[in-house]
């Protein structure tokens, strides 16, 4: 977190001698990204808007930047570069979580004995959630070891304390006994095929006659008799005692899940929200603008804190937004989310990317819902959650500028 915060601080002040007649004007600057971005997000929290906390920051840096240096003390290429990251972090993010949960769906909810499935499934899920955490926590963001061992070695110690959660998922999903009487034979996923099969069965019959007529209607109707059966087998399945046994499991592992989500945001997210604190700490005590690559540990303390404090107060008015209103979560849907934001921002922090956890969620989350179709989704909810990623940036570096000036008046 410390390189990756320290980068965060200059992030698009390509030519910071621009201040040095007067570093005030830096700090005042960067005091100002902070308080406009505080502003937007706690307006944002309280209409259950998840704006980003990535998108506030580089909004209000980059507007108190152009205003000061002009466009040409921005590092526009970067900008673009990151402003990029913002568009990718919810399609992969959606993709991962979409592939993620049809493979489950597939696997376990549409076996022939989902519980056996689940025997098999779920500590080869507890193994890779495990193995990822230890992993990153073990590694840098450019792939260099934080401590003094062996990449092999590395791998060997994620391996070895994954294996052991693993071992212990499968004798805890091992108490689950079967119900024979509740197997599903019935898979979703046969629906497009049978609904394609129909289609052509209406073309034919639609050019024939006689008995060719006769007999394609029959199967058209025979069709028809199946994907109702097909779909109400389904829904007697996702209320039976099995499923919810399936569930009970998976709500353990998204523990787990959300454990490594916290782990992501924290390499990503408080690395954004206390760069600019740094530099103005750095500033003040050198009395000049001097961005170094250590960041103390107090500093990282204090942003870590906040987000606990925020969490506690406003944070469940954006839980609601994102865990009801976009679309209907269960723990293996909810796993799946989780799963995809987790990998998708601990893959853009190994690189470096000021990427929006925010963006990353809400994209696993839709993807999740995209696997039962369009209609599983709230269009107006989300609608509202993109425009009002739409006007972050605009409104934090409008704020920004207008922050910094009412400070410059009071303090120089």
């Amino acid at each position: 977190c410390r390189e990756h915060a320290s980068s965060q601080s200059p992030i698009f002040i390509s030519k910071p001698e621009i201040f040095a007649d007067n570093y005030l004007i830096f700090v005042l600057g960067m005091l100002a990204a902070l308080l406009s971005t505080s502003i937007w997000l706690n307006l944002a929290s309280l209409f259950k808007l998840p704006v980003s906390t990535t998108h506030a920051i580089v909004g209000s840096v980059l507007g108190f930047g152009a205003i000061i240096g002009g466009l040409k003390a921005v590092n526009w290429p970067l900008v673009s570069y990151i402003a990029m990251s913002w568009i990718i972090t919810p399609l992969i993010s959606g993709v991962i979580a979409y592939l993620m949960f049809l493979w489950i769906q597939k696997k376990i909810l549409f076996a022939l004995s989902p519980v056996e499935s689940t025997k098999k499934i779920l500590p080869l899920l507890v193994f890779f959630s495990i193995f990822i955490f230890i992993f990153s926590f073990l590694t840098s963001h450019n792939g260099v070891l934080k401590i003094n061992i062996s990449f092999f070695l590395a791998f060997l110690y994620s391996s070895i304390i994954a294996s052991i959660f693993s071992i212990i998922s499968f004798l805890f999903v091992n108490r689950f006994k079967v119900n024979y009487c509740k197997i599903n034979y019935y898979n979703p996923h046969h629906l497009k095929y049978f609904e394609k099969t129909k289609k052509q069965l209406l073309k034919i019959n639609q050019s024939s006659k006689a008995d060719v007529f006769t007999k394609t209607k029959k199967m058209i109707n025979e069709m028809d008799d199946i994907i109702d059966t097909i779909h109400e087998k389904t829904k007697v399945t996702e209320n039976n005692f099995e499923y919810f046994k399936i569930e009970k499991a998976f709500g353990f592992l998204q523990i787990l899940s959300l454990c490594l989500v916290a782990f992501a945001h924290g390499t990503n997210d408080v690395a954004n929200a206390i760069g600019p604190v740094a530099a103005i700490i750095r500033t003040l005590s050198l009395r000049s603008i001097n961005f170094s690559a250590t960041i103390p540990s107090w500093i990282i303390l204090i942003g870590s804190i906040g987000i606990v404090f925020g969490l506690a107060t406003w944070g469940w008015r954006v839980v609601e937004t994102i865990g009801h209103n976009i679309t209907t979560l269960t723990p293996t849907r909810g796993f799946s989310a989780e799963f995809g934001a987790a990998t998708t921002i601990l893959i853009a922090s190994k690189l470096g990317l000021p990427i929006s956890t925010t963006h990353a969620l809400v994209g696993a989350v839709l993807g999740v819902g995209l696997a039962k179709g369009i209609s599983a989704l709230n269009l107006k909810t989300l609608k509202d959650i993109v425009l009002s990623w739409i006007i972050t940036v605009p409104i934090c570096a409008v704020s920004s500028i207008a922050v910094f000036y009412i400070l410059k008046k009071i303090f120089i």
